[in-house]
C-alpha cells in the first residue's frame, strides 16, 4: 500500500513551525452546542498543558478548530480543508453520524483521526488503520444500559425515537439484547406523536420504562415535562441512554423534573490524581462542572501528543502507532486494540456507568449500575 506523504508543518507568524491538530466540534445548532463546548474545553486544556511542558519536541502544538454543526457534509468538507492545511491528525467530534462521515473521509485521505466521543459501532464501513476511538462502541454501552433495566425489573420498555442511523442502531441493540432475556421493546415515533399522545401510548401499551432516543433540548424536554405531569405515568421510569442529562442545561431547563432519569456516563467511580487535577482545571475553564465529554477531549490530546512525540508528525507513522499506544489518561490507561465487530482501533476499557441526577440534589450524580 502506498501511503500519502505528510505535508510540511505550518509556519507560524513568528517563524517557528507548529504541529497542527485539526479539531472537529459541534459549536452551532443543530449541533449539541454544550457538548461541543465541553469537548473543545478538554481539547484546548490538553494543548495548553502540552505546550507548557515544551510542546512536541520543542515545537508548539496548535489546534485548528472547525465547527461541524452536526452536519456530516460540513464535517467531510472540513476534513478536506484540514488535510490541505497540513494537520498531523484529526481529533474530536461528538455526533456519531457526523463522526462517521469524517472518519470515511479521513480514511480515504490517509489522515489519522482519533475520535473522542462518537459511539456508533460502524464508524467506518470497512476496517481501517487510520481511525482510533476513545468512546466505547454503542453496542457495549447500550447493553450495559439494558442490563440495568432488566435488573431494575423492567420488561416492557418503550423507546420514544426520532429517525436517525444512531437512534435506529440503539433501538436494534436494545431489542436484540432484551428479547432473549424476556424484555420487549415498544417503538414510538416522536415525529408522529405529540408529547400528550405519546403519554397515551405509554399507558395503552403498559410500558414500565420509556427511553428518550431524541434530540436535546427538544423534543426531549417537552416529553419529560409531559410524562412527569401525567398522573397515569407516576411510576414509569424515564431513561436517556445517550446522556442528555449529563449537561448543566438539562438541570436548568427541567429542574427537579430532570432528576432520576438514568443515562450512560463514561467516567470511573472515582477519578485518580490526574483526573482530579484535570477536573479542577476544566471546572475553572467552563465555569461549571465538566462532563465526561470534556475528559474525552483532554484524553484525545494526551494520546496524540504522546504519539507525535514518539513517532514524529508523519501521518502514516501515526496510524501505525495505534496498537502501541499506552497513555495514562484521566479515566485510566488508554490502549487500543481490535474489537470484534468494530472497524476502528478501539479503547476497550473505557469506564461505563449508568447514573442519574439525585432527586435530593439535582447537581449531584448517583451511580446506579456499573458496566
Amino acid at each position: 500500500m502506498i501511503t500519502p506523504p505528510s505535508p510540511p508543518a505550518a509556519e507560524r507568524a513568528d517563524g517557528s513551525s507548529s504541529v497542527r491538530i485539526g479539531a472537529l466540534v459541534p459549536l452551532t445548532r443543530p449541533g449539541w452546542i454544550e457538548a461541543g463546548q465541553h469537548l473543545l474545553a478538554g481539547l484546548e486544556l490538553g494543548v495548553r498543558e502540552v505546550n507548557d511542558a515544551g510542546g512536541i519536541v520543542g515545537r508548539p502544538l496548535e489546534l485548528v478548530v472547525r465547527d461541524t454543526a452536526a452536519d456530516p457534509q460540513r464535517a467531510a468538507a472540513a476534513v478536506d480543508e484540514l488535510a490541505h492545511l497540513g494537520v498531523a491528525a484529526l481529533a474530536g467530534e461528538y455526533h456519531s453520524v457526523v463522526a462517521r462521515a469524517a472518519a470515511a473521509r479521513a480514511d480515504a485521505l490517509g489522515l489519522p483521526f482519533l475520535c473522542s466521543s462518537a459511539v456508533l459501532d460502524a464508524l467506518t464501513e470497512q476496517p481501517t488503520e487510520w481511525v482510533a476511538r476513545l468512546a466505547p462502541p454503542q453496542s457495549r454501552g447500550w447493553q450495559v444500559y439494558a442490563d440495568f433495566l432488566l435488573n431494575a425489573g423492567h420488561r416492557r420498555i418503550a423507546v420514544a425515537a426520532q429517525s436517525s442511523v444512531y437512534w435506529a442502531a440503539g433501538t436494534r441493540i436494545l431489542r436484540d439484547y432484551l428479547a432473549p432475556r424476556g424484555g420487549t421493546v415498544i417503538e414510538l415515533d416522536t415525529s408522529a406523536l405529540t408529547p400528550a399522545a405519546l403519554c397515551d401510548e405509554l399507558v395503552d401499551r403498559r410500558a414500565t420504562a420509556v427511553l428518550l432516543l431524541v434530540g436535546h433540548p427538544e423534543p426531549a424536554v417537552s416529553i419529560v415535562q409531559s410524562v412527569r405531569g401525567d398522573q397515569r405515568l407516576a411510576e414509569i421510569l424515564i431513561g436517556a441512554p445517550a446522556g442528555q442529562p449529563e449537561f448543566a442545561e438539562w438541570a436548568t431547563l427541567l429542574g427537579d423534573d430532570g432528576a432520576a432519569i438514568p443515562f450512560l456516563r463514561y467516567l470511573p467511580e472515582r477519578l485518580g490524581p490526574l483526573g482530579a487535577r484535570v477536573e479542577t482545571a476544566l471546572r475553572e475553564r467552563l465555569a461549571e462542572a465538566p462532563s465526561f465529554v470534556a475528559f474525552e477531549g483532554y484524553d484525545t490530546v494526551a494520546v496524540l501528543a504522546d504519539v507525535l512525540r514518539s513517532h514524529g508528525v508523519d501521518r502514516a507513522r501515526t496510524a501505525e502507532s495505534w496498537p502501541r499506544v499506552a497513555v495514562e489518561g484521566t479515566r485510566g490507561q488508554i490502549r487500543f486494540s481490535r474489537t470484534p465487530g468494530i472497524s476502528v482501533w478501539q479503547w476497550a476499557r473505557t469506564p461505563i456507568h449508568v447514573v442519574d441526577r439525585d432527586p435530593a440534589g439535582p447537581d449531584r450524580f448517583r451511580i446506579l449500575h456499573a458496566g
